[in-house]
């Protein structure tokens, strides 16, 4: 079975929205790009992939925009070549190497999970707080940057039950951010998670 993990750029004060941190640098960027090349497919709520296809899809008139530094172009070409998969219950249609995800969210995910490979990589806000609450999640990485955002949308923010986590690897950036790894800590007399987990099948972010 292979691994979910959650990645997300958090403030010191648990803001997660997507313009309230540093902006990313070459540093950063690099660190991004191997992580994502690390998964055999993304997964993504309707919100977040139009975001993110928005920002990183190849244009149709082949080189990346003028806007686009140097650096940024590795991150650009792996998450444009990477395996796609968006649950949304309202689009009727995806492409940009992507595949709809349909029915109860936690059975449809742990189909996913099922499949050979080395991982799956989740992003956004409102999904990874609905794949939380079942239990889908094997790994959290936060990196964390030095702002305090003072508003904003707040990580995992509604979360029926806490969630005990240990520390498996913390990464430290010149700029002052911190990328920290966590697993969850299972207690040996907890079921696993299995294919008859529900949820809402349509999640925005």
């Amino acid at each position: 079975m292979r691994p979910l993990r959650y990645s997300i750029n958090v403030t010191l004060d648990g803001c997660v929205h997507h313009e309230a941190g540093v902006a990313p640098d070459e540093e950063s960027m690099r660190y991004w790009t191997e992580e994502m090349g690390r998964a055999d497919a993304l997964l993504f709520g309707r919100v977040t992939y139009g975001m993110m296809e928005s920002a990183w899809r190849r244009p149709d008139t082949g080189p990346w925009p003028d806007w686009m530094d140097e650096w940024e172009i590795p991150f650009a070409e792996t998450i444009d070549a990477a395996k796609k998969y968006v649950v949304s219950s309202t689009l009727t249609e995806v492409d940009w190497n992507a595949e709809l995800v349909r029915g109860d969210l936690g059975p449809a995910v742990q189909r996913l999970k099922q499949e050979p490979g080395a991982g799956l990589f989740v992003g956004g806000v409102t999904l990874p707080l609905a794949l939380a609450d079942l239990g889908l999640i094997d790994e959290y990485e936060f990196l964390v940057q030095p702002v305090l955002a003072g508003h904003g949308p707040t990580l995992l923010a509604g979360l029926r039950e806490r969630i005990q986590l240990e520390l498996v690897d913390r990464h430290e950036f010149r700029s002052g951010a911190f990328a920290l790894r966590y697993r969850p800590r299972r207690d040996s007399s907890e079921p696993d998670a299995g294919p008859e987990l529900s949820g809402v099948a349509e999640v925005q972010g």
